[in-house]
């Protein structure tokens, strides 16, 4: 049976970023379900279904307007990704209220930055570095990449081994910034275009919201599943991402614990 894989390694490699060698397992489906989080369109993943994760969080940004973290921690929320910034001169106008109350909960939490192919990856970096503090960021920066066809300001899609080269040097000027190896977060047909079979020392974040990743990424490691964009979380009035980590618990404080210094300091 194919399990999930997810790297956990001693701590000094940790912090240098993830290699091939290392991994502990998750057997999912040894753990029995329990529906942690209701969700209004529940779609059936089979056997190998999100419930039977340990570990489940959040993303978020402006859209989910006013929250209570206490009652979201209390509800079992473990971590909470925060939309922070877009291209190269847009701020989330709720990220700093949002990153202060999550740390005033105590749930570990990291922005994101919605890339824009339109902006060079210097002019993107520099304007995170500017509006995301360093203690901001608990676990590591992501970097959202994604086709956006709805956008009313860019739609450009370079080749693919340009996008490579954009997102490698955003992630490389965010890593000696903050001292953190960055997450990519991406969806099915943008990884099938540009990412398939590279940045293999990175963690991965997907979207997969109607089957599970080891259909939709046969040949990717993930280390958090996006599985909704319609659930119901305590404390946050309407529909809300639910993602999943790929460990056990006991791997994630594990994780938590490596990625929360910094590497710089």
């Amino acid at each position: 049976m194919r399990r999930l894989l997810f790297c956990v390694l001693p701590l000094a490699i940790m912090l240098a970023g993830c290699t091939s060698s290392g991994y502990d397992y998750l057997e999912t489906a040894s753990i029995k379900p329990k529906t942690r989080f209701k969700d209004t369109d529940p779609q059936d993943f089979g056997p190998k279904h999100p419930q039977q994760n340990q570990v489940h969080g959040i993303d978020i940004s402006k859209w989910q307007g006013d929250i209570d973290w206490a009652t979201v921690k209390n509800s079992g929320v473990a971590f909470a990704f925060i939309k922070a910034t877009e291209g190269k001169d847009r701020v989330d106008p709720r990220f700093d209220e949002y990153w202060r109350e999550a740390r005033a909960a105590g749930i570990p939490h990291a922005p994101y930055h919605f890339y824009y192919f339109c902006s060079s990856a210097d002019q993107q970096a520099d304007w995170f570095i500017r509006n995301v503090p360093k203690e901001a960021m608990r676990l590591p920066p992501v970097l959202d990449v994604e086709w956006n066809a709805e956008s009313k300001t860019c739609r450009y899609r370079p080749d693919a081994e340009t996008v490579r080269a954009e997102m490698q040097r955003f992630m490389d000027r965010l890593e000696a910034y903050y001292g953190k190896r960055p997450i990519i977060y991406t969806s099915v047909d943008f990884h099938r275009d540009n990412l398939a079979g590279y940045f293999q020392d990175y963690h991965f974040w997907v979207r997969s919201v109607a089957k599970h990743p080891e259909v939709t990424y046969s040949d990717r490691r993930w280390a958090f599943w996006q599985y909704t964009s319609t659930g119901v979380i305590p404390g946050i009035s309407g529909p809300t991402d639910i993602n999943v980590f790929a460990g056990s618990a006991k791997n994630w404080n594990n994780w938590v614990a490596a990625v929360s210094k910094d590497r710089n300091s």
